[in-house]
């Protein structure tokens, strides 16, 4: 064997190196959706958690306001993530889920009840759309009923 074969000839060594190589980039698409889709899940867990508490003690008006800087700085966070390339026709929708919760959070603030009902509504339906998109594209959101 001359040299020049040697190195044109992949070793048992260097096969494996390349299947691992091959398996990690597989895997790597996947875990990036899953870490963006387990953030989703939380954020969406509690912002509906909240909204439902709120329009249950909807008087509250100090509440209201601590749902609100919490739906604030929700959409902000949420606004700011990394979104990987698998799901980012889905990001969208998330951010109009968050945005309607948390302008159903500042009617509360002001005590608008007929506007709360319209944005918390709002929030559902645009996280059902967020599901579906996410669906089409093969993922859902860890713990989903739906």
């Amino acid at each position: 064997m001359t040299p020049r074969t040697l190195f044109s000839m992949p070793g048992r060594a260097t096969r494996r190196a390349l299947l691992v190589l091959l398996a990690l980039l597989l895997v790597a698409a996947p875990a990036l959706a899953g870490s963006y889709l387990n953030r989703a899940a939380f954020v969406i867990k509690h912002a509906t958690q909240e909204g439902d508490y709120l329009r249950a003690h909807f008087a509250d008006k100090e509440l209201a306001l601590i749902v609100h800087r919490l739906a604030v700085a929700r959409l902000e966070a949420t606004s700011k993530m990394e979104i990987p390339k698998e799901v980012v026709q889905a990001h969208p929708h998330l951010l109009l889920t968050l945005e309607n919760y948390e302008r159903s959070a500042e009617a509360a603030t002001e005590g608008k009840a007929e506007r709360f009902m319209v944005y918390q509504q709002r929030a559902r339906d645009e996280e059902r759309t967020f599901r579906g998109v996410l669906k089409q594209l093969g993922f859902s959101l860890p713990g989903s009923e739906q």
